[in-house]
């Protein structure tokens, strides 16, 4: 399981084109691809915006559920999120609705990772998110879920491994096993869902911005707190991190140590078929797994 392939494209061209017919006052600006994900591409707009066009039929509701929910919890967060300030609708042959949104400066966190100051931010951010959600929030069936639903996943995925890396040890599943263990103890909150390097970004060592939101629902936090490990190099960081989390119980942490497993995983599964950040990313949070805490 690699990248998924795009089921639409949208160059530079179409973008401009499907900018002058919908919102004409901005169609002069500058338009620049700048990456492609799994589920939707990104381009710059001059120097204060962005445009974000999903690439898959999937990704399409997810942007829905963007420019639902992100303008009303932009101003609770402490970090920038991409809260669309313009919608756009299917024309020209694109199918989706796609969306212009704030120009976030940084860097992902892969690339550019945070400094050792940035647990406490990284704590603000988690308690500021990890909020009760209303009745009609999305549900996520993969994140945010109870971590014995994804039981079959990670063994599968563990299973695919065998014999293609030496990230994996015994310690795996004794982890595991002590994660699945863990009460669920925590009442559903606002999720993010894909917290994981490449959807944060940092500039001069500091977090600036959370994107991709795409998979945001209601669901066990715990699955978002697995970003400790996966985005703070600094094992001091990351107790600082925890700490500051005040709301969060034993057992939460111990789930979320199950989180950040799983999503090693399925990273390292995946990227080792296409892409060698994703490999990178997995194989540090797996280390600082077994650095602790």
């Amino acid at each position: 399981m690699g990248t998924p392939a795009a089921e639409v494209e949208v160059d530079e061209h179409q973008a401009r084109r499907l900018l002058a017919a919908q919102h004409p006052d901005l169609a002069h600006l500058k338009v620049v691809s700048i990456a492609s994900g799994w589920d939707n591409c990104m381009l710059r707009l001059g120097d204060e915006l962005a445009l974000r066009f999903p690439r898959r039929k999937l990704a399409a509701q997810l942007m829905k559920h963007e420019q639902r929910w992100l303008p009303q919890l932009k101003d609770r967060l402490p970090l920038e999120i991409p809260a669309p300030i313009r919608v756009g609708v299917a024309q020209y042959q694109y199918p989706w609705d796609w969306s212009v949104t704030p120009w976030i400066e940084g860097e992902t966190a892969d690339l550019s990772p945070p400094d050792s100051s940035q647990g406490d931010v990284l704590a603000a951010f988690f308690e500021a998110l990890h909020q009760p959600a209303p009745a009609d929030a999305p549900e996520n069936p993969y994140r945010g879920v109870p971590l014995n639903q994804r039981a079959q996943a990670f063994a599968d995925r563990v299973a695919t491994l065998e014999g293609r890396t030496t990230a994996l040890d015994e310690r795996v599943h004794a982890l595991w096993s002590d994660a699945l263990a863990a009460e669920n103890d925590a009442p559903p909150t606002w999720i993010h869902g894909d917290l994981h390097p490449r959807n944060v970004l940092v500039k001069n060592g500091r977090l600036t911005g959370v994107i991709d939101w795409g998979d945001m629902a209601r669901g066990d936090r715990a699955s978002d707190l697995a970003a400790v490990w996966m985005l703070l190099p600094q094992l001091e960081s990351r107790r600082r991190a925890m700490g500051a989390c005040r709301s969060v119980s034993a057992a939460t942490w111990r789930r979320a140590r199950g989180w950040a497993l799983l999503y090693s995983v399925i990273l390292l599964s995946s990227g080792l078929v296409d892409d060698a950040r994703m490999v990178a990313i997995a194989e540090r949070t797996l280390s600082r797994l077994w650095e602790g805490p």
